[in-house]
């Protein structure tokens, strides 16, 4: 128990210092460097409260695509932070505003938070996984038998915003020269070949020795 304490309090620790660093470095790179550091410690807590499943998917989508993808436009993209940052002091009264009133909902939410009154008998019953499943199991249990039209359907969704973002890039535009395969496929021989008679190499010879 007291090792488990002492992981969540490092994870935790080291998952709120990233993410302040996420957000107080002034190099872009660095700050996606911090929060790839504060997924991998979120990860970690949901490893401790026996979400192995939420902790994978966390490293794979997130650290593996993401923040990974942030980098890669953050350091190929020529980008002037020094002109990006020349507002700042003209819009922080706002953005300090913004900041304390959400310290202040942040302060009314704890403040009124109280246990229910059947919370500590539901934390002290064990719960078991249904049939003695790991977490992935019962997740995927859950998913594809009680859910697994919404499940579908939500497919179907992500299908469609897919191939609408296909369409939408794919759209004409002027002035870009795109690939046609059918026009390649059905030109003749003749419209692509040229047949010429060169002259012979001792004429050639003959023409520049005069």
């Amino acid at each position: 128990m007291i090792i488990q304490a002492l992981a969540f309090y490092v994870f935790a620790a080291i998952a709120v210092a990233s993410g302040v660093m996420v957000v107080a470095s002034r190099n872009p790179v660095h700050s996606v460097l911090f929060l790839i550091l504060a997924f991998f410690n979120a990860a970690g807590l949901f490893v401790l409260l026996g979400a192995e499943f939420l902790a994978m998917t966390l490293v794979i989508v997130y650290v593996g695509a993401v923040a990974v993808l942030f980098l890669f436009v953050v350091m190929m993209l020529d980008i002037n932070f020094v002109a990006l940052r020349e507002g700042f002091m003209r819009y922080l009264p706002v953005g300090a505003a913004i900041g304390l009133v959400l310290l202040a909902e942040l302060l009314l939410v704890v403040g009124s938070w109280s246990f229910a009154p059947k919370a500590k008998t539901i934390a002290d019953s064990p719960i078991k996984a249904p049939d003695e499943l790991s977490n992935a199991a019962a997740l995927g249990k859950v998913i594809y038998t009680d859910h697994i039209l919404l499940f579908q359907a939500s497919g179907l969704i992500l299908l469609v915003a897919m191939v609408g973002a296909i369409v939408l890039t794919l759209r004409e535009r002027a002035g870009v020269r795109r690939q046609r395969v059918g026009v390649q496929i059905a030109r003749r021989r003749e419209e692509v070949i040229e047949i010429r008679k060169m002259p012979a190499s001792g004429a050639n010879v003959g023409g520049a020795g005069e």
